[in-house]
């Protein structure tokens, strides 16, 4: 049986969808943008400042979960411009250790929700 997983602490969706779900112990989050969860605005102008946000967003639901970025399995990053993916990795990088680092793949698109330059959702598992 599946559980809904939403938290305040993250954006709240923009379609009709959850933040995650979790099936037995697997959690699947939904892709987060750049959005201030306490202001509901857009992170904007700096790429490693909107990938900390959306990475920030996607930390308060692994947490609403009982989880952290230790339990996250599989990432994928929807990017804007390819140009940027050394300042994302960057910010991306600071939140896990390179040693045990998960899965991942990096995908430039031509455009993403509210025109945002990156998303990134996650698979994580207790």
């Amino acid at each position: 049986m599946k559980k809904i997983i939403n938290t305040p602490k993250a954006p709240a969706p923009i379609g009709p969808y959850n933040q995650a779900t979790l099936i037995k112990d697997t959690l699947y989050i939904s892709g987060q943008i750049p959005i201030d969860p306490a202001t509901g605005e857009l992170v904007s102008g700096d790429i490693k400042k909107e990938t900390k946000q959306s990475m920030e967003n996607l930390k308060a639901i692994l947490d609403e979960a009982g989880m952290t970025f230790e339990n996250v399995v599989k990432t994928s990053i929807f990017i804007k411009d390819m140009h940027q993916f050394g300042d994302i990795n960057e910010a991306y990088g600071a939140y896990f250790d390179a040693d045990t680092a998960p899965a991942r793949e990096t995908v430039e698109v031509a455009n993403l929700p509210k025109f945002v330059n990156v998303e990134i959702s996650m698979i994580a598992v207790k």
